[in-house]
């Protein structure tokens, strides 16, 4: 087959000359001559792949090769994209006569390769190929978190996966396929705390009335051995109004901001000794119109000088311990003046009332000035917060340092303490 074209490397000066404007002169330029300005042939019998024919499945877990014989030019592009429009990587041998990919193919889709050629003489040819990929057999599933709604603006998003990832380039993999797209902007990034929970935060709260698109590009995608990602339904979520609260232990009040103004100060009182209250940030979990609360839950003794079984109302929880915000009509009268409690935050019923339907979850409850101990980041609710910027970042499998992962424990779904 003889597809050549004459090689022919013209030289052309542009020279400025003031002339008479002659109709039908032709413009200073390269003339249409030249061998890649012609249209390129069908290099069907020069480009061949290591694809089967007669429309067998391609093994996903073997790489991808596009050659040319060396008598017949050089390869000089090739894009291979999958149905989900997805680009293969992969790499261009230095003699220009192989590429293959250097990225794992994705399993149950359809590539379409267009590889593009020169041939011995210089004329362009291309070649367009279509293949598809054998289905997976173990799928990693992923469920986003929480529900579809609106939440205040310390909710993380999590992913939580159905097989445990250990490796870090496969965590790496997963990461770079979950995305979240936030309206405004902000800067975010996923942190493992576990091998099979993600969580998502940004280096600052969510913006106000946010729009939060959760989404995932894993199907097919090699996670490791004959493991995949599966489907995975998008999430959306939206934010409301910055709701702040922020009790003062010491001083036994509580202040409520709406976007950055005070529109509240109720005096509360929160844990005595021996069961303060948990300092740092703590993220609205759900709230209950009435909970009975009872000491032994949380392991004192029935019968004991600190026992109780109470009806509580208006209880808005931060903690899966048990911690509360919560009406406390028994102890109106430490309210702004001793901490009595086991450690909640207590209230009059009417400021809880109001408390209760003032926030949502997601909004942002923390506690500073107590003898207690600090919120911890996962293992008792969202405490995400309380891990600086820096340090969050580094749970990213996708950054230079060593993940700080942290051995969660299981949190003990524990009955409420007052």
């Amino acid at each position: 087959m003889n597809h050549t074209l004459p090689r022919i490397r013209p030289v052309v000066s542009c020279t400025l000359l003031v002339v008479t404007l002659v109709a039908g002169m032709t413009a200073c330029g390269e003339s249409d001559s030249h061998p890649l300005a012609a249209k390129p042939y069908d290099a069907a019998d020069e480009i061949s792949s290591n694809t089967p024919d007669g429309g067998e499945k391609v093994d996903p877990d073997k790489p991808l090769e596009v050659s040319v014989d060396g008598d017949d030019g050089r390869i000089t592009d090739v894009t291979a994209v999958d149905s989900e429009g997805r680009h293969l990587a992969g790499e261009l041998d230095a003699d220009g006569h192989r590429w293959h990919s250097t990225a794992p193919l994705a399993a149950g889709t359809r590539y379409t390769v267009k590889v593009s050629m020169e041939n011995d003489e210089g004329a362009p040819g291309s070649r367009t190929l279509s293949f598809g990929t054998a289905a997976a057999k173990r799928f990693l599933k992923v469920a986003f978190g929480p529900q579809a709604g609106t939440y205040g603006v310390g909710q993380p998003v999590t992913a939580e996966l159905s097989a445990p990832v250990a490796d870090k380039a496969a965590r790496a993999t997963v990461e770079r396929a979950l995305k979240v797209r936030s309206t405004p902007a902000v800067t975010g990034s996923w942190y493992w705390v576990d091998d099979k929970t993600l969580h998502y935060r940004p280096k600052d709260y969510w913006p106000a009335k946010a729009a939060i698109e959760v989404s995932s590009e894993l199907s097919g995608i090699k996670v490791a051995n004959a493991l995949y990602g599966a489907p995975t339904k998008a999430l959306k979520i939206t934010t409301g109004d910055r709701i702040e609260a922020v009790t003062d232990a010491s001083e036994h009040s509580m202040t409520v901001k709406r976007n950055g103004e005070v529109i509240n100060t109720i005096p509360v009182t929160t844990g005595k000794p021996g069961f303060s209250t948990r300092n740092g940030v703590k993220v609205v979990l759900g709230k209950e119109y009435y909970v009975r609360m009872r000491g032994e839950t949380i392991g004192i003794a029935e019968g004991s000088n600190d026992s109780y079984d109470l009806p509580v109302y208006y209880a808005t929880r931060v903690t899966w311990s048990g911690e509360y915000v919560h009406a406390a009509p028994w102890s109106t009268g430490s309210q702004g003046i001793a901490n009595v409690s086991h450690g909640c935050t207590g209230m009059s019923t009417s400021e809880a009332e109001w408390f209760y339907n003032t926030v949502r979850e997601g909004d942002l409850v923390s506690v500073v000035g107590s003898e207690g101990e600090t919120m911890t980041p996962f293992d008792n609710g969202y405490g995400d917060w309380n891990l600086s910027w820096a340090k969050w970042q580094k749970g990213s499998a996708l950054q230079n340092d060593t993940p700080d992962r942290m051995d969660t424990v299981q949190a003990a779904r524990l009955r409420p303490q007052v």
